[in-house]
């Protein structure tokens, strides 16, 4: 029973290990909080692939942001004439929550 168990467990640990990281996909979601363009899912299955969301703000006012699964993500904030917030995360669905 006791080896049943242990190979159980760890074919269990091997899927678990296995699936992918789960993110929102939005090309275009716009200040009032819809999507309009590229709603969806996508599984960053790829080494080093996260979540990722830039938000992009005009006057400290969110104006839309764009939400995938990126490769390489960085964290990054760009201060032009607007303000460019680019944030990474490696929780499901996790760049739909910040």
């Amino acid at each position: 029973m006791d080896k049943h168990f242990l190979l159980l467990s760890s074919v269990f640990s091997c899927i678990a290990a296995v699936t992918p990281l789960r993110c929102i996909t939005c090309h275009l979601r716009t200040q009032t909080d819809r999507c309009r363009r590229g709603f969806g899912v996508c599984a960053a299955e790829k080494k080093h692939e996260t979540c990722m969301i830039l938000k992009i703000f005009q006057d400290n006012t969110l104006q839309l942001s764009y939400m995938v699964c990126q490769r390489f993500c960085r964290e990054l904030t760009y201060d032009l004439n607007d303000t460019y917030v680019h944030t990474c995360c490696n929780d499901n669905y996790c760049n739909f929550k910040i």
